[in-house]
């Protein structure tokens, strides 16, 4: 079975555009590396009366959106194969400004998850 890393994280809805562009390169970088898939999804339909929204559990506030991803890999093994590599690559250091980030980190949730369901 794959193995999943996944993110949730609250993003300043007019960073949007900004984030896109983030996140569409490192999916090329892990995917060059050996990730099998790389999704980033932003919040549309969250409103569900009697469950915790995604953007109660992302901790949004006003003006921030919610946005779920994930990469999957063919093994925890290869997950940390892969990202060591990713993050070794020079490419992902010009992404962003670690001085001033277009998210806030440290309300990032992140793990790994060991697939028990699979249908493709």
């Amino acid at each position: 079975m794959n193995y999943v890393d996944g993110f949730l994280l609250p993003l300043p809805k007019d960073k949007l555009d900004e984030y896109q562009k983030i996140a569409h390169r490192a999916g090329e970088i892990w995917m060059e590396h050996g990730a099998i898939a790389y999704w980033e999804t932003v919040g549309d339909d969250l409103v569900n009366e009697g469950v915790t929204s995604f953007s109660e559990s992302a901790t949004c506030k006003d003006g921030e959106i919610p946005v779920f991803a994930w990469i999957i890999y063919p093994s925890r093994e290869e997950r940390d194969r892969i990202n060591a590599l990713v993050m070794a690559d020079p490419r992902m250091d010009t992404m962003m400004d670690k001085d001033d980030p277009i998210f806030d980190f440290k309300r990032m949730a992140y793990g790994g998850f060991k697939a028990i369901v699979c249908h493709q």
